[in-house]
């Protein structure tokens, strides 16, 4: 039957005007997600819903034809996501919340997983096509494609990272977080601290090693260099940082990880060492991603106080600018508190 609307209904350039979704969803009795819905995942809404709003596109003749309407409105109803890359769970729970609230609302998202030394190609091939916004986590502080996108007038948000502009953009109190997680391990009594973190051309990594550092200064305690590890967080840099630890008369009684993901793995490597976390090593990660609360691992970690998705968070506030229902620039940044599970013991 949806074939049928499309291909009977035709549009021209002349002056007709389009019905909407939203008109078609107001003579079902609907909301225009379950107008969504019905067109894109039918099989997935009960049957009278999908004869209610079947029978309204009919009595409306309305033309849900997606290249249609782009011609007409000057839209293609699809957003680009470029994010980082799978191996971090972060970005898996976020990417599966952009594109589910995304497709409710009859957008169509193009991903790219990448690593930040694939930003400039990633960005290229995101733009090369016309798309209706933009949403990134890789953006790096220092980033020219900022700057060329707001040339471009394309609506765009970064989420998790921001650029030094200070501005469009979603993420926690990354602060706020580094300095909580090195506070609670001090206040179990630990002082031999080790930081294991991302580049500090990252906007997230940067802010959460200065939170930490300032915690570290506020008690007075003192960090060597050989303390501070700054990687890639692939897992083989990630290996080589538990050769230099494990390596020494004295390994550290705690880890503060810059990411949930750096601590996953530093507590993957730290038993395949064999130390037991919290017994040898306590870890404590930042992010709260959804694995971090499985009952096996039980991470303790900083994170977000609403335990909002981060990406649900930024693509909300993206369709808004798409349709023009915001207009300010957005700076919006998460509170944050601690998760005190099970991956951190007092000494």
């Amino acid at each position: 039957m949806l074939k049928k609307v499309i291909l009977n209904k035709s549009i021209t350039m002349g002056g007709i005007q389009l019905v909407s979704s939203k008109d078609v969803a107001a003579r079902a009795g609907v909301s225009q997600t379950t107008v969504s819905r019905v067109l894109n995942t039918p099989e997935l809404v009960k049957k009278p819903t999908v004869d209610k709003v079947m029978k309204a596109i009919e009595e409306l003749s309305y033309v849900p034809n997606g290249h249609a309407r782009s011609l007409v409105q000057n839209k293609t109803n699809t957003i680009a996501l470029i994010s980082g890359p799978l191996h971090n769970p972060f970005f898996v729970d976020t990417t599966s919340a952009i594109v589910k609230y995304a497709n409710e609302l009859g957008y169509r998202v193009h991903v790219q997983f990448i690593n930040d030394e694939q930003i400039t190609e990633a960005y290229a091939a995101a733009i090369e096509n016309k798309v209706d916004g933009v949403i990134l986590s890789c953006i790096l502080l220092d980033d020219p494609i900022f700057d060329k996108l707001k040339r471009m007038q394309i609506p765009f948000i970064t989420y998790n990272r921001k650029h030094k502009s200070d501005e469009w953009f979603v993420e926690i109190d990354n602060y706020k977080a580094g300095y909580l997680a090195a506070q609670h391990v001090i206040n179990l009594g630990h002082q031999h601290i080790v930081w294991i973190g991302g580049p500090l051309s990252v906007s997230t990594y940067l802010h959460r090693y200065k939170g930490f550092n300032k915690a570290i200064e506020d008690n007075h305690l003192s960090l060597a260099d050989s303390d501070i590890f700054i990687t890639d967080t692939s897992i083989e840099s990630m290996r080589d940082v538990f050769q230099e630890l494990t390596s020494r008369e004295h390994v550290p009684t705690a880890i503060c990880a810059g990411s949930d993901s750096i601590a996953l793995d530093a507590i993957d490597i730290a038993l395949q060492n064999g130390l037991n976390v919290p017994e040898d090593v306590s870890i404590i990660g930042i992010d709260n991603v959804g694995i971090s609360k499985h009952q096996f691992i039980q991470l303790t970690t900083v994170g977000s106080i609403s335990e909002q998705n981060l990406g649900l968070v930024a693509i909300k506030r993206l369709i808004e600018l798409i349709e023009n229902k915001e207009n300010s620039c957005i700076k919006h940044t998460e509170s944050v508190k601690l998760f005190n599970r099970k991956t951190v013991r007092e000494v």
